[in-house]
Order: structure tokens, then C-alpha cells, then sequence
């Protein structure tokens, strides 16, 4: 009997109601204060003109195969004050960069011969910090946005072009204006140079030959 008498306690006391949490309007400060911290993304002067999600691949040309980069949204951004497009493309959860590269006037895009989902191209990347030539491949959920990346593409890479030629036809226009103003400036100079020997010459002169040529001049 003695034995059995402290299960019978504890069975009181589980039978017994818990008590409620009182409320005592009391407020906790956190321990640590963590403030609002702005994330730049590189992104801010640039415009998005395309917007899509895909899957990259890239070619590995040491094992002849190709190699997943990430499952995100490929962008086309261009830049607000100089024009300049370029292509980045970001891992979905990890918002790791898988591309990231200049759209250029030589660059091309062609379909993928077995999916008409993708589609390929060679670009100088720079995802991994370092500039290294890519062959991508990148594959849509559908045909039209495969469509519709290509032609964007290629729209942005014959934009660049007009753009490069402009450029090239202002540096050469201030290098024409460059080199006249520099013919001008040596002209001037040579003119000076030749006034100033005239001078020295009619310095050294005695007085009477210089009536003479202002006699000979004058008639």
C-alpha cells in the first residue's frame, strides 16, 4: 500500500487543471535591433526590356558536353545614359548570376537544331568575375518566348551597330577638327616666326638702308 500511494499523488496532479498564463501587459525589447539595409543589385540605372523564364546551359569544351548554369529569369537591361545592353541572367532561389555579358553588334543568335525551344550564341562572359568566351544554349517554356528572345536579341545587336557606327563617324569627325585646328595653330606659329626674323633683319640695319628700301617700297 505504502508503495502505490505516490502514484496516486502524481495522478492528482496531472489531473489537476493547468493554471492560465496570466497577461501582464508587460512589453520585451529585442535583444538585438536589426536595421533595414538597402541591397544594390547592380540594376538600378537599367531598364528592363526583356524579361523571361528559362533554363542556361553552357558548353564545356574539356568534356565536349553541355553543362547546366542555373534555372532563373533572363534579362535584357539597358542602360539609361549610355544605351548599352547587356545580358543578365539569375538563379531563381540563389539570385546567383549565371550570365552576364554586353549584347555586341557582332554577336548572333541561331535555334537549337533539335529544340525549337532554344536557342544558341558565343559571348564573352562575365559571370564568374573574369572575362571568358561562352557558348550558351538557353531553353523557354515555350516557342514563343524562344521567338521572342531571339528577336529582341537580335533587334539590341543591330542597334549597337548603328550605334557603333555613329561613334565612329563622331571620333573621326572631331579628329578632322582636331588636326585642323592644329594646322591652323601651326600656320600661326610659322607666320610669327617669319614676322619676327623680318624684325631682327631690320634691327641690325643702319639707318640709311632702311630709308632705302621704304623709298624703294614706296615707288
Amino acid at each position: 500500500m505504502a508503495s502505490k500511494e505516490p502514484e496516486l499523488e502524481h495522478r492528482e496532479d496531472e489531473d489537476a487543471p493547468a493554471a492560465d498564463d496570466e497577461d501582464t501587459g508587460a512589453q520585451v525589447a529585442p535583444i538585438v535591433k536589426l536595421e533595414e539595409v538597402a541591397v544594390s543589385t547592380g540594376e538600378e540605372n537599367e531598364d528592363a526590356i526583356l524579361d523571361l523564364k528559362s533554363k542556361l546551359y553552357r558548353f564545356d569544351k574539356e568534356v565536349n558536353q553541355w553543362k547546366e548554369r542555373g534555372a532563373g529569369t533572363v534579362k535584357l537591361l539597358k542602360h539609361k545614359e549610355t544605351g548599352k545592353v547587356r545580358l543578365v541572367m539569375r538563379q531563381s532561389k540563389t539570385l546567383k548570376i549565371c550570365a552576364n555579358h554586353l549584347v555586341l553588334p557582332t554577336m548572333t543568335v541561331q535555334e537549337h537544331a533539335g529544340n525549337d525551344k532554344s536557342c544558341l550564341w558565343h559571348a564573352a562572359d562575365f559571370a564568374d568575375g573574369e572575362l571568358k568566351d561562352e557558348l550558351f544554349c538557353i531553353r523557354f517554356q515555350s516557342v514563343e518566348n524562344c521567338k521572342t528572345f531571339m528577336e529582341m536579341f537580335e533587334e539590341v545587336a543591330e542597334s549597337q551597330k548603328s550605334k557603333v557606327e555613329n561613334n565612329d563617324a563622331s571620333a573621326a569627325a572631331e579628329s578632322l577638327e582636331k588636326l585642323s585646328v592644329e594646322e591652323k595653330k601651326a600656320g600661326e606659329a610659322v607666320a610669327a616666326k617669319e614676322e619676327k626674323e623680318t624684325e631682327v633683319e631690320n634691327t641690325g640695319k643702319p639707318d640709311s638702308e632702311k630709308k632705302e628700301e621704304e623709298t624703294a617700297s614706296s615707288t
